[in-house]
C-alpha cells in the first residue's frame, strides 16, 4: 500500500528516486484507477497518485473549475507530498489534458510525458446537446464541477513544444467497433499531441480506453520508457 496519505486532495506516494512519477486519473476517477501498475512503478521510483476534488476520498468540488482550479489540487498534493521535481507527467483519459497544461505552465519542471488515451479535445458544434448540458460544471451530473469544454480547449489550442523530453501516447484504435465519429479516428486525432516534442511517439492498442486496467504490462513499460530516458 502507498505510504503517505494526505487530505484535500486525497494521494498516496510510494517509492523512492527520480524523477517522480505523478499520476493523474481520468474523469471522475480517482488514484485506485491506476492499481494495476502502482506498485510496479513504486518498486522503480517514487510515484504519487490523488482524487481531485469530487472524487475518491477527498473532499467534495465547489464552484466552476477550470484549468487552474484543477491544477491548484495537483500543486496542493504535491506540496503536501513533499514532492520534488522533475516529474514524469502521466494521465489517462480526461487526465493528460490536466498533465499537458501542467507541463506547459511548467516546462523545467518536466522531465517526461505519457498520455493515455487523452483525445482531441470536444469541439462544441460538433457535440450533442444532451453531452454538453451533463458536462457542463453547473449540472448535477457533474461531480468534479469540472468545465470540460473549458479544460479540453484550452490544453489543445496550447500544443506547443515543451522541450526535448521523452514522451509517449497511447491510443486505442477501435476498428470497426467504433460507436461514434470520435472514436472512428480516435488514434488518428490524439496524433497532435506528438506537437509537444520531437521525442514523442505514439503506441496504438486495441483493448479499449481504460489503458491502465486493459493495457497494465503495455503502460508500466512505456512510463518506464519514459523514465529511463529521463534520467539517460
Amino acid at each position: 500500500m502507498p505510504d503517505l496519505f494526505v487530505k484535500a486532495p486525497t494521494s498516496g506516494c510510494s517509492g523512492e528516486g527520480s524523477p517522480l512519477v505523478v499520476l493523474e486519473s481520468g474523469d471522475e476517477s480517482d488514484q485506485f484507477q491506476w492499481s494495476a501498475v502502482f506498485e510496479q512503478l513504486a518498486a522503480q521510483t517514487r510515484v504519487c497518485a490523488y482524487d481531485r476534488a469530487g472524487n475518491g476520498s477527498s473532499d467534495d468540488a465547489t464552484g466552476c473549475r477550470r484549468t487552474p482550479e484543477l491544477l491548484g489540487d495537483l500543486s496542493a498534493m504535491l506540496a503536501a507530498a513533499k514532492a520534488e521535481p522533475p516529474y514524469v507527467l502521466v494521465g489517462t483519459s480526461g487526465g493528460g489534458f490536466l498533465m499537458t497544461s501542467y507541463a506547459y505552465a511548467h516546462p523545467d519542471q518536466t522531465a517526461g510525458i505519457v498520455l493515455a488515451e487523452t483525445p482531441h479535445a470536444i469541439i462544441p458544434s460538433q457535440a450533442p446537446k444532451e453531452l454538453l448540458a451533463e458536462l457542463d460544471c453547473r449540472s448535477p451530473l457533474n461531480q468534479e464541477h469540472r468545465d470540460y469544454v473549458a479544460v479540453e480547449r484550452y490544453a489543445w489550442t496550447h500544443q506547443h513544444r515543451i522541450g526535448r523530453i521523452p514522451m509517449t501516447v497511447i491510443s486505442n484504435d477501435y476498428g470497426d467497433t467504433w460507436e461514434n465519429a470520435e472514436q472512428k479516428t480516435n488514434a488518428k486525432g490524439q496524433r497532435g499531441w506528438l506537437d509537444l516534442s520531437p521525442l514523442a511517439r505514439q503506441v496504438v492498442v486495441t483493448s479499449g480506453h481504460d489503458v491502465p486496467e486493459n493495457e497494465p504490462d503495455l503502460t508500466v513499460r512505456e512510463i518506464l520508457r519514459v523514465l529511463a530516458a529521463a534520467r539517460a
